[in-house]
């Protein structure tokens, strides 16, 4: 019975050390964790050097802070999250009190060299999580917050009505793919969804979707692409620079009624040709300098500007040949005037005896005698030239009125159809 009791203590006691041993000591001493294992943080973790470490890599896109198009660049703010197993960091749970998750700091195991191929921050505003997870089976994760300024190649054609897909490329730096592969954790269309549920800002961008590929890069290093489809909110663009276009293009046409004794339409028209220059201006502060295809709204700013501009060298011809009918008829009249005093001079002078006598009396403004002499050099049936020359200038200024409405006829119809055409190709260009 002594015997009985005794061991029962013994054992009793055994258990209570054991319980009061469930400290993270003993687990960092049986992994070999104490500092001065630099093998843990210089060699894959791996036991036979033929197995190939599978690195589960999933990036979270956390907001869109800036486009750049100029210097073809994106601002992002994203989370990288990589997963794999290190075969030497492995325990059961059940000896060491139920632990089933080690926090370490991350210099002390080795980490993959995973880089972003298109990087071009400064890696000021990134943010490497200092410690590290380590689960009972062996496997690790790491997560590192940063504001990434990566490059893109953007496509402007359709601009503003555009959407821009942009590349994101993870690869390692120094291992090929049979020692190191990179793979995604999730899929597509549910890390779409999670994207779009937790974007913090977007700015004037829209998430489409997010798409990732695996593939063999040069070097034969693994590498994983996040293809990221940004479409752009159009409504600051339409009221900015669209609208007011437009609403110049109808002004111009508009113009076209206003009365030319006014003196008010070129002065009107001038205006509008310099409103649309303005605009021009401001587009050119927007888009790059480096496209290789004229973009859509590009091609619209100048074809307004060519269009009022036709149309203010249209008005400027019609008023010069408005002048040229009306002088015309003008020259005439008074030849025929100077012609008429100098044969009445001629009669004056042959009739009379009195030298001194220069003036005749046709010079007199107003001599009753000179509208006699205008008829009778009249043949009969013939109009009198006053008539003839008042038809004359209607017949030319009708002329020029039919060839200002031909004009704004032509005018109306190639502004509707490049309006259309335009549209459309915003609209349905692929």
């Amino acid at each position: 019975m002594a015997a009985l009791t005794l061991t029962l203590l013994v054992l009793a006691g055994v258990s209570c050390s054991q319980a009061s041993d469930c400290s993270y000591s003993s687990l960092l001493n049986h992994l070999n964790l104490d500092g001065t294992n630099s093998a843990l943080q210089i060699e894959r973790p791996v036991k036979n050097w033929n197995t190939t470490t599978e690195v589960q890599l999933e990036m979270i896109l956390g907001g869109i802070l800036d486009v750049d198009e100029k210097l073809q660049t994106a601002t992002i703010h994203i989370y990288v999250k990589m997963c794999w197993i290190n075969e030497h960091l492995t325990w059961n749970s059940s000896e060491f009190c139920g632990i089933n998750m080690l926090t370490i700091p991350v210099s002390m195991i080795w980490v993959p060299d995973i880089i972003i191929q298109e990087d071009a921050s400064d890696n000021i505003n990134s943010q490497d999580d200092p410690l590290v997870r380590v689960f009972p089976d062996g496997k690790v994760d790491v997560v590192k917050r940063l504001q990434l300024t990566y490059i893109c190649k953007f496509n402007l054609f359709r601009f503003p009505f555009d959407t821009q897909t942009c590349n994101i490329t993870f690869s390692s730096l120094n291992y090929d793919e049979s020692l190191l592969k990179l793979v995604k954790s999730t899929d597509d269309s549910t890390l779409t969804k999670l994207l779009c549920l937790n974007m913090l800002t977007e700015g004037e961008w829209k998430l489409v979707k997010i798409e990732s590929i695996s593939f063999m890069s040069v070097g034969h290093r693994s590498a994983l692409v996040y293809q990221i489809s940004l479409e752009r909110k159009p409504f600051l663009y339409v009221i900015n620079l669209i609208l007011p276009l437009l609403f110049l293009l109808v002004l111009d046409l508009a113009s076209f009624f206003i009365s030319e004794s006014s003196g008010e339409k070129l002065g009107f028209k001038v205006t509008i040709l310099l409103s649309v220059f303005v605009l021009l201006q401001i587009l050119k502060d927007i888009l790059p300098s480096t496209e290789d295809s004229l973009p859509l709204m590009a091609i619209y700013c100048v074809s307004v500007f060519t269009l009022v501009w036709i149309s203010v060298l249209e008005m400027m011809l019609m008023s010069q040949f408005k002048d040229v009918a009306c002088c015309v008829g003008e020259e005439r009249q008074n030849a025929e005037v100077v012609k008429v005093k100098e044969a009445g001079y001629r009669n004056e002078s042959a009739g009379t005896d009195k030298p001194e006598e220069n003036n005749s009396p046709l010079d007199l403004p107003g001599d009753p005698r000179l509208p006699k002499f205008i008829m009778d050099r009249t043949k009969p049936g013939q109009k009198p030239p006053e008539t003839q020359k008042n038809m004359e200038k209607s017949n030319r200024l009708r002329w020029v009125k039919i060839f200002d409405s031909v004009f704004f006829v032509l005018y109306f119809t190639t502004v509707v159809l490049s309006q259309v055409f335009l549209f459309s190709l915003w609209k349905f260009h692929i």
